[in-house]
């Protein structure tokens, strides 16, 4: 039998590794000290509970469809590895979709990590001064950015109703963490840091050129 054939959950071991993985690492680099920061990290740990939990351990939303659906849903055996990708049930339970969907799903969680982490080195290298070179030249919050891009990689690759949900809920709890922080940057640096507002945008890269600070 084929392993996208195979029923894919009750693997609780696979739940509890990747939730400590990818909550270390989102730890490590997010190192929250106000209560808005602990959380912004506590709802983004929430995701991945309930992302992994589904992921290996009880598909729930895919319970929650096929009682809603019954004979109308897409797929005979929605339990197998494949047609738990709901976006492949969809579709029939398509392997070209899946064979496409999976690495790009991949790519942007990966793609995130990159992003976090120059934002990180970023950081640290300017040793308390203001960073806009680098990856700061075209957004002013790159670890936002990169979360924002690992949860949409994980919503490509296993979404879930709980998730679907709460991916907007934590936008919204970046885009206001992020607006603290400017308020502090807007007092430690002042119009420096207001000129370099009014030229780089907060998450996604701007089609124009950048405005060196250098």
């Amino acid at each position: 039998m084929h392993f996208l054939d195979q029923y894919a959950y009750g693997l609780w071991g696979s739940v509890v590794f990747n939730i400590l993985m990818f909550g270390g690492f989102v730890f490590y680099v997010f190192k929250p000290q106000t209560k808005r920061e602990w959380r912004t990290l506590g709802a983004f740990t929430s995701f991945l509970v309930a992302l992994f939990a589904e992921m290996f351990g009880f598909p729930l939303t895919i319970y929650i469809l096929t009682s809603m659906l019954g004979n109308n849903y897409p797929v005979l055996d929605p339990f197998t590895h494949l047609n738990g990708h709901l976006w492949v049930a969809f579709a029939g339970g398509s392997q070209v979709l899946y064979s496409i969907l999976h690495p790009l799903s991949n790519l942007l969680i990966f793609l995130g990590i990159v992003i976090i982490g120059k934002g990180w080195k970023g950081i640290h290298v300017g040793n308390g001064d203001l960073t806009t070179n680098g990856i700061y030249k075209y957004v002013r919050h790159p670890q936002y950015s990169g979360f924002i891009i690992i949860i949409l990689g994980f919503l490509i690759q296993w979404p879930t109703i709980i998730t679907l949900i709460m991916a907007p809920v934590l936008g919204i709890m970046y885009i206001r963490l992020s607006k603290k922080e400017e308020k502090a940057m807007i007092n430690e640096f002042g119009d420096k840091y207001l000129e370099y507002m009014a030229s780089v945008p907060r998450f996604i890269p701007a089609l124009k050129k950048q405005k060196s600070f250098n």
